[in-house]
């Protein structure tokens, strides 16, 4: 944990809306962005301070002592970026989603590659272990983005266990939390929960998402403290496995209405196969954008 300034605070407020525009998209995952920008550990960190001893330093030495052991003004300063995302570009990736699926899929796909690179890197020890690791984090992964997506359910009980499993994946990188939801077939009642500003739905599912991360961060912790290595082997591998999900040349299979939302079932294609404009250049250039973006990232990250 360390000691910022406020311009320092406008920073960590600007990488929760990076990460917040890319837990909207389902395949991309805000856990690679919390990754790449070097907040992840002190993400895992002060979430796991959200236990029994901060209500005891609370009772004890008031809020302030509380506050501080909590690392709040680290949290406040991302989650404020993570909101102002969710429901200011919301609407624009939809948009984008619906427009202009190809350069948005493009330049998430050019990212999400850098990204491997970049978690590949901080492998200390690249020894069978964490070989095997990344293979198995890969599969998984893979295995997870060929799953047929469910139909939608309003369910407030399911909504609930909804958000918790998606924010588990939202701070697992490689692995998107929007694609989860898509899975599960509560993306779409989410997202219209947002624009049509439905508090009671965005209650419960927030509710959710607060008991995954905090028993999930958990199990990441312990992990990050006794396993580090294979760990990050593992998060690279779901990484490598989800770029699957975001290749941007699709060919669709099959169109299910369920209820009123339309569910489409796809499969990826070569780009010269492609039924439409490929859009090949400014799909090569937007990938560019995206995986260069990482290393401009990184470069940030790495000067104090």
């Amino acid at each position: 944990m360390e000691n910022r300034t406020s311009l320092q605070y406008i920073f960590v407020t600007l990488k929760g809306m990076a990460m917040g525009a890319a837990d909207v998209v389902p395949g991309v995952s805000g856990g690679t962005i919390a990754f790449i920008s070097g907040i992840y550990e002190e993400l895992i960190t002060s979430i796991n301070n959200i236990n029994l001893a901060l209500f005891k330093t609370f009772k004890r030495d008031g809020f302030k002592a509380a506050w501080t052991q909590l690392n709040g003004n680290f949290l406040l300063a991302l989650f404020i970026g993570i909101f102002i995302s969710l429901f200011s570009l919301a609407t624009l990736v939809s948009w984008l989603l619906e427009n202009e699926p190809v350069l948005l899929w493009s330049f998430f796909f050019g990212l999400v590659a850098a990204s491997v690179i970049f978690v590949g890197k901080e492998i200390e020890n690249w020894n069978a272990v964490a070989i095997v690791a990344l293979i198995i984090g890969a599969a998984v992964a893979f295995y997870i983005t060929k799953l047929p997506p469910s139909g939608n359910s309003d369910s407030l009980i399911y909504l609930f266990f909804s958000g918790a499993l998606a924010v588990c994946a939202m701070i697992l990188p490689g692995i998107s939390g929007a694609f989860i939801l898509v899975l599960l077939g509560s993306y779409k009642t989410i997202l219209d929960a947002v624009h049509e500003k439905n508090v009671t739905l965005i209650a419960v599912v927030g509710a959710g998402a607060v008991f995954g991360l905090l028993s999930f961060a958990k199990l990441l912790k312990w992990m990050f403290n006794h396993y580090k290595n294979v760990t990050l082997a593992v998060l690279t591998g779901f990484i490598l496995g989800s770029l699957n999900k975001i290749w941007p040349w699709k060919r669709v299979l099959e169109l299910r209405m369920i209820g009123e939302k339309e569910i489409i079932i796809d499969e990826n294609v070569s780009p010269f196969a492609y039924d439409g404009d490929n859009q090949l250049l400014y799909a090569v250039l937007a990938a560019i954008v995206g995986f260069s973006l990482i290393f401009i990232l990184e470069r940030t990250a790495s000067k104090k």
